[in-house]
């Protein structure tokens, strides 16, 4: 039976740099989980590498065929944008998989497929040099949403606070405030010991 990794972390903590990394050094065979979203395409994003881009028509055709393991909605500025995986992209007998996701997604993948076969790695960053990473990202965009930005910012501190942290039970912390190659260093350790 494959597992399935996890890393959560705030906005801007750098998951997805250490998800990417780790699919293209392929050191562990991993199979990368694509999510959805209902949120407008960023700069650069690509349908099927990033996420699938769905209408929320499709997302609730996807919920009634029971294809959807989690979900979730943030209330934006613009209207509701839903983040969710679907069941349909994930073949745990023959393979493992590396995704990025929240803690309330984490709860529904460990309901979903149990707790031994989810690996669940926090990503945290001291907060100012993650509202800079942030708002450098946001400075790329075609039509940068500033206030957004900030509104995620805040949110994540909520989100990720020690009271919720501490409701999960994670694999791992691991602290990214370092270089990208010592952090890296630390997420290997720990998927040698579970894989």
């Amino acid at each position: 039976m494959g597992k399935i990794i996890l890393f959560m972390g705030p906005s801007s903590s750098g998951k997805d740099t250490i998800k990417r990394r780790l699919i293209k050094e392929n050191k562990f065979a991993l199979k990368e989980m694509i999510m959805s979203t209902t949120r407008p395409k960023r700069t650069g994003e690509v349908e099927g590498r990033d996420y699938y881009f769905k209408t929320e028509k499709e997302m609730l055709e996807l919920e009634e065929q029971g294809k959807i393991i989690e979900k979730r909605k943030y209330d934006t500025i613009y209207g509701p944008w839903y983040y969710f995986t679907t069941s349909s992209s994930i073949d745990l007998e023959n393979y493992n998989y590396i995704g990025s996701n929240t803690l309330e997604g984490l709860d529904q993948f460990v309901k979903f497929y149990g707790i031994e076969n989810i690996i669940s790695l926090l990503i945290k960053l001291d907060d100012g040099i993650r509202l800079q990473r942030a708002l450098d990202r946001e400075k790329r965009e075609e039509s940068p949403k500033y206030q957004e930005l900030c509104r995620r910012f805040l949110a994540d501190s909520l989100d990720f606070s020690k009271e919720n942290i501490n409701k999960r039970h994670i694999t791992s912390i691991i602290n990214n405030d370092s270089n990208l190659d010592n952090t890296m260093e630390e997420v290997e350790k720990v998927l040698k010991l579970y894989l």
